[in-house]
């Protein structure tokens, strides 16, 4: 615990047998409180390997529902299991456990309710082997999210996250997609909601075995980014009513 409050990871798994050891062992567990790991219906060995790791609680998705499922499943087990702060920890060891403690303390403290770990505060999305198509898209749609959500984030694109209890709560993140899109969603809600969002800068390392989104996906996944951003806009301005801003009528995590 930190400051008295319960630190849970949870880890949204697809096929990472070949990295979950190496993530799982660098967490630093003087200050995590348990791993709740949900995995999407993996063809390899992730599960075995879960339960040989000693990971605390695992959950099997018995269909494949997708990135987005995936995180609805961890957020709610996470506050099932009376989780104060949340960290979403991808397996495939692109983003190092060693910044969770630099990720939870602003929290903790109550500094920020969110916490990101941003590739592009430095040079650590190129040097980490980021594909250059994908780190000018990264930059051109953040320039264009931060003038439609009126913010200044570094980067809308990381799954390096983490969340204190009352964000969680709040969002009515079963309105999101259940596909990558879910991530930018989610930040689109909590920037509507009008909380500050904080952020660390992230080495991140791209190899064969780190999960990554062919080109056609990143097509999908960067026009859902600029229909979310736009349906922000247009929401703030009065003339549309989407439910993913809907916090009164939208439908909450149920746990």
């Amino acid at each position: 615990m930190i400051r008295g409050k319960k630190v849970v990871v949870v880890m949204p798994a697809y096929n990472a047998e070949k990295t979950l050891k190496i993530t799982y062992e660098e967490i630093p567990f003087d200050i995590v409180d348990e791993v709740i790991l949900v995995d999407d219906k993996s063809s390899d060995n992730t599960i075995e390997l879960a339960k040989q790791l000693g990971i605390h609680k695992i959950i099997c998705h018995p269909q494949n529902r997708g990135y987005g499922g995936n995180q609805k499943t961890c957020y709610k087990e996470a506050l099932r299991s009376g989780a104060d702060i949340v960290i979403m920890l991808h397996p495939d060891y692109q983003y190092t456990p060693k910044l969770i403690e630099a990720m939870v303390y602003p929290i903790a403290n109550g500094v920020f309710p969110v916490m990101l770990g941003s590739r592009t505060l430095g040079k650590g999305a190129l040097k980490g082997g980021m594909p250059i198509y994908k780190y000018i898209a990264n930059r051109i749609l953040t320039f264009i999210q931060n003038l439609l959500m009126n913010q200044k984030i570094a980067e809308y694109h990381t799954g390096y996250r983490a969340f204190s209890r009352e964000i969680l709560e709040m969002l009515p993140l079963e309105e999101n997609s259940d596909d990558f899109v879910f991530d930018n969603q989610m930040l689109a809600q909590i920037a509507y909601a009008g909380y500050t969002i904080g952020e660390i800068t992230c080495p991140t390392k791209y190899f064969k075995e780190a999960s990554s989104i062919n080109f056609r996906r990143s097509v999908v996944y960067g026009l859902g980014v600029l229909k979310t951003s736009i349906t922000y806009f247009l929401n703030k301005l009065g003339i549309i009513k989407s439910r993913i801003f809907d916090f009164e009528k939208g439908r909450k995590l149920q746990y």
